[in-house]
């Protein structure tokens, strides 16, 4: 039996397809072996978000060469789809796939055994109109399902290299999303994460059919599913008819990932994002109005080309007035090939790392604010793992519906159930909590075969 290792880099949408991709070598009869072991096939699948991430995804590639060095090296992801010619020159890579024709990856990998001749299947991503189908029955070593829903964007933000990665806007044909979805809570998930390069622009290459129809639509004929979370939406996406289902709405999560970027509009045109201040504060409000006690999350860039004092203040002022929840703070990191990178004015490192800080302390006390506001409140939990920093207290720790990482005294039969439990400490990074009672019996079927 052959076997075949992975190592996923990068974002929720990589994670999601390496098991997807997975199912493929299952289905074919290979065994699956962890990364660190000696396999017949390394496939690694890359990121190529920042060139930080291209440099991590060589390094990668270079040691499952050296793990063993007969091994088939495949190469997959967002790395692979842009430079495939320097993937190609790593020694020791035989088949390079993009972020399409994953399905040909075992066709390619029987073709290079035969051959002996490093095969280059990436092809033109801006080509692609259509959303490649793959399914995912279960995650291996996960307690909440993410769920992809689109691929690829069609903003072309200047800081970003991601479209030439993915490809134009393409979304999922909606009966495939209820089916898979159905097969997710089957398996005992009880949330699902809908996932994609630009999650909330789906349905926009459809006619008559859009995000707000597709949360309906999960909510109405799926069953079982108890929680829907949407892992990043727009500002601009979040339109009066999407808000309205969401307040209708039992099972979307008090939790919304909205990308900032930047608080200023100055900045923001540069980056061209395609919102102001004015329409983000006026579609946040509306959002919180409609979602009692939301958490609302967001990512900023610091120190992008030209970014003044002024400029860094105008976000810091905005995300303090709005109460963000948290937030994932990046230092502006130019890419290769992204027209940021070229722009003049780049900040000085010791400028960005300082406002970095700023806003991480920011991000700190706001995150604590809004934790303390459910002091003594109950909450439900899916307990997902042993509490990481003292796996052996008998503690468990997991995210509540608004994404405050709890832990609690549980038992490891109570791991991917809906459990509710009573904030004791509110703080951050974690709320301590007592054990309440356990919702429901099934939780997730995980894969023991790792």
């Amino acid at each position: 039996m052959s076997t075949v290792a992975f190592h996923t880099l990068g974002c929720k949408v990589n994670h999601y397809e390496t098991e997807a991709i997975w199912q493929l070598f299952k289905q074919a009869g290979y065994e699956r072996v962890d990364f660190e072991a000696t396999s017949d096939v390394y496939v690694i699948n890359t990121c190529t978000v920042t060139n930080t991430g291209d440099k991590k995804s060589r390094q990668t590639i270079r040691r499952a060469v050296r793990k063993n060095p007969d091994a088939v090296i495949c190469v997959t992801g967002c790395y692979a789809q842009t430079s495939p010619g320097e993937v190609m020159e790593i020694p020791g890579v035989d088949v390079v796939v993009g972020t399409q024709d994953r399905v040909k990856m075992l066709d390619y990998i029987e073709q290079y055994r035969k051959q002996r001749q490093p095969i280059n299947g990436v092809k033109n991503i801006m080509k692609n109109r259509v959303y490649e189908e793959m399914d995912v029955p279960y995650f291996t070593d996960r307690h909440r399902a993410s769920l992809k829903i689109q691929e690829g964007c069609n903003n072309f933000c200047t800081f970003c290299i991601i479209p030439w990665a993915r490809g134009l806007m393409r979304s999922r044909d909606p009966q495939e999303v209820i089916r898979q979805a159905q097969q997710l809570v089957d398996a005992g998930y009880k949330e699902l994460i809908l996932t994609g390069i630009h999650t909330g622009g789906y349905g926009q290459d459809f006619k008559d059919y859009n995000l707000a129809m597709l949360l309906k639509d999960l909510e109405a004929q799926v069953h079982g599913l108890k929680r829907v979370r949407i892992s990043s939406i727009e500002a601009s996406q979040l339109t009066d008819e999407v808000i309205d289902v969401i307040r209708n709405s039992k099972i979307i999560v008090r939790h919304m990932h909205v990308p900032l970027q930047s608080g200023s509009d100055t900045v923001l045109k540069r980056m061209r994002r395609k919102y102001t201040m004015a329409q983000f504060a006026e579609r946040i409000t509306k959002l919180k109005a409609a979602l009692p006690g939301l958490a609302l999350t967001s990512d900023v860039i610091v120190g992008f080309p030209g970014e003044t004092e002024e400029e860094f203040m105008e976000t810091y002022n905005f995300i303090k007035e709005y109460q963000f929840a948290e937030l994932h703070v990046f230092p502006y990191s130019p890419r290769t090939g992204t027209p940021a990178a070229r722009m003049a004015d780049q900040i000085d490192e010791n400028v960005k790392n300082e406002r970095v800080h700023r806003l991480i302390t920011l991000s700190d006390q706001l995150a604590k604010a809004y934790a303390s506001k459910f002091e003594n409140e109950v909450l439900e939990v899916i307990p997902e793992e042993r509490f990481k920093e003292d796996p052996h207290s008998g503690l468990y720790e997991g995210y509540s519906d608004n994404y405050m990482k709890i832990v609690f005294p549980a038992t490891e039969d109570m791991v991917g159930k809906l459990v509710k439990v009573k904030i004791t400490k509110a703080g951050y990074p974690y709320s301590e909590a007592q054990f309440v009672r356990v919702m429901d019996d099934a939780g997730p079927a995980v894969d023991q075969a790792m």
